[in-house]
């Protein structure tokens, strides 16, 4: 099982060109939040067509699995929270979105939204605890903001940590959990790609300029994980 983890492409066209060329070299492709971009001069609606037929086609070459940051809302919901609703209206067979759960071979992938208020953040909560029944031998999560105890919440400035996810890694403890969202964790002093929470496996590829994204390779079976930083890399075994 060969996962390639992204997050926080934030519109960049040619970093999705990118995937398309790679995706096929993978079992999964996991998009880890902010595939749009709030601060473009694209207007939001326009990007999410365009951001839909790259998916319609990575879905296409390899397993989609993505998840919404929150560059990635686009309205209230029913329950007046925001929401990702173009990003659900994408789902399709091997495009697996905001509040999916699916299991392939003996891993289970769930997908988390951004959560909005007190009624999104309960349906995350509510979504993990259903996931957690009659879980397989791996569970891994994407969830676009890094969780409170490690360095992932680092941006060389403050720390952004998400205390709900921390508690729900303690409830659950899957096996890992793909972030993003903090751009400069892996480079900021103290900072890092990677971190464990108990027994779990935290990742956040960052963010960097350049012709290809900041990346994860997890190689489930072979217990590695690699990260291509651009300027640097690293790898650690799980």
């Amino acid at each position: 099982m060969r996962i390639l983890a992204v997050s926080d492409l934030h519109y960049r066209l040619p970093h999705y060109d990118w995937l398309t060329r790679v995706a096929a070299d993978h079992d999964a492709l996991a998009l880890v939040g902010d595939l749009a971009d709030v601060a473009s001069a694209v207007p939001h609606p326009v990007q999410t067509v365009v951001l839909d037929r790259y998916l319609r086609d990575l879905a296409g070459r390899t397993r989609v699995l993505a998840s919404s940051g929150n560059h990635d809302l686009d309205g209230p919901g029913e329950h007046g929270e925001q929401v990702a609703s173009w990003l659900r209206a994408a789902a399709a067979d091997g495009l697996h979105v905001d509040g999916a759960s699916v299991d392939v071979g003996d891993t289970r992938f769930t997908v988390c939204p951004w959560w909005d208020g007190p009624v999104t953040r309960q349906a995350v909560a509510d979504q993990l605890a259903a996931a957690a029944v009659g879980r397989p031998a791996r569970w891994v999560w994407l969830y676009h903001s890094p969780p409170a105890g490690t360095v992932l919440c680092r941006d060389g400035r403050r720390e952004f940590p998400d205390h709900d996810l921390a508690g729900w890694i303690e409830e659950h403890r899957p096996d890992v959990v793909l972030c993003g969202h903090i751009h400069q964790a892996p480079w900021v002093d103290g900072g890092s790609w990677h971190a464990r929470l108990g027994s779990t496996w935290v990742f956040n590829a960052g963010k960097q300029v350049g012709p290809v994204p900041a990346h994860i390779t997890l190689d489930l079976d072979a217990g590695t994980a690699d990260w291509f930083g651009v300027y640097e890399s690293g790898s650690v075994t799980l």
